[in-house]
């Protein structure tokens, strides 16, 4: 595959390397192996996704417990995306690589595709974070404008007061349609990031999609006298609360107006080195609490996330100290935004780009 037209980054190494010597010895000063929480996860949190699954299909004759369970599935689907899905893409949780693999296919049996989501945030999202056309995580193809390049076009210039009633149908859009879009259509971001997907995914893609819908609709239907109107429903439900969950968390961590959108030149160079752009395009949030470091998998520390991707979440707050005092010591552009601040600077950013009015916080005082 012809790699020419990619982007690339500054060239700099000086930085990372003292960051990078500067992690690695505070990691070896932590003697405990805390992926040993991961693995107990890796059990817990799909038991009782699937717990609730097979205690709802008795529930038919009580609706709202029935529709309850599959609302407690739709939050531990997020969880299990958070904790497992995420930290298995990037071999986190096993040293060995068989077991990482089965832990990615638990996303192929809660409604999404385990391997164009891989390739997506490998190859697309965590090289090329906040690129447009190279970062599928904000593929712009859609209704919504998240980049301030370029004109708004037809309902676009709209999207600030319609953005409620889209972003719920989040999930449901990557289940039934974008998914399908990626393995099959050659016109994706990650078809030109990726190349070809092989036949033998595109298969069990849509096999695991049959049998997803099978078991979440027509299983307690045809087996469990469930009234298809309520298991139809609830499945909704499942996948309404956890689009809305979802966004909740992942939304203020790029897509902010504090943040950059560089975009490559004519011979393919980006304006920042790969440290500086990691920095430039991701912030972390400022709060920190039991709930966001051991349920949320620490996603208020994303930046060290980009940065030392083969760290497992629990050993975020260190690394974050670590970067924290050297961004201080080197004048680079780390930043912690409270979560609620955070989402309406998101919510600003469309609003700002339905206008086409330009953003105001730009990065050209860094150094490549």
């Amino acid at each position: 595959m012809d790699h020419s037209d990619f982007p690339k980054y500054q060239q700099e190494t000086t930085l990372f390397r003292e960051i990078n010597a500067r992690v690695g010895k505070r990691m070896k000063a932590i003697p405990e192996d805390r992926t040993r929480y991961l693995k107990a996860k890796a059990v817990i949190l799909p038991a009782i996704y699937f717990g609730c699954y097979f205690m709802a299909l008795f529930q038919g004759d009580r609706p709202w417990l029935y529709t309850g369970l599959f609302i407690v599935m739709g939050l531990t689907l997020v969880l299990i995306y958070l904790n497992l899905i995420h930290e298995a893409a990037h071999g986190s949780i096993f040293k060995t690589k068989k077991y990482n693999a089965w832990v990615m296919h638990l996303f192929d049996l809660v409604g999404a595709n385990s391997y164009i989501w891989g390739k997506r945030h490998i190859e697309s999202h965590h090289n090329f974070a906040n690129v447009d056309g190279w970062d599928t995580d904000m593929d712009q193809s859609g209704p919504i404008k998240v980049y301030p390049h370029g004109k708004a076009k037809g309902i676009q210039k709209y999207q600030d007061k319609f953005i409620f009633f889209v972003y719920p149908l989040y999930l449901f859009n990557w289940m039934l349609l974008r998914d399908f879009r990626d393995v099959f259509s050659k016109k994706r971001i990650i078809y030109k990031v990726h190349g070809p997907i092989p036949g033998r995914e595109k298969v069990k893609m849509v096999l695991f999609k049959a049998f997803y819908f099978f078991y979440q609709i027509a299983v307690p239907v045809l087996f469990f006298q469930v009234p298809f109107g309520l298991a139809l429903g609830a499945w909704a439900l499942q996948v309404l609360v956890a689009s809305i969950f979802a966004l909740f968390v992942l939304l203020p961590l790029h897509p902010l107006p504090d943040n950059a959108f560089p975009l490559p030149d004519e011979h393919h160079l980006l304006p920042y080195s790969w440290l500086v752009h990691q920095l430039a395009v991701t912030n972390d949030l400022r709060e920190n609490n039991w709930f966001i470091r051991n349920v949320l998998g620490n996603f208020n520390f994303h930046v060290v996330h980009h940065l030392f991707p083969m760290y497992s979440y629990p050993y975020y707050k260190e690394i974050t100290e670590e970067l924290e005092a050297f961004a201080r010591e080197k004048n680079l552009p780390y930043k912690r935004i409270p979560l609620l601040t955070a989402l309406g600077k998101h919510y600003r950013l469309l609003r700002m780009n339905a206008h086409d009015q330009p953003l105001q916080h730009v990065f050209e005082h860094l150094d490549s």
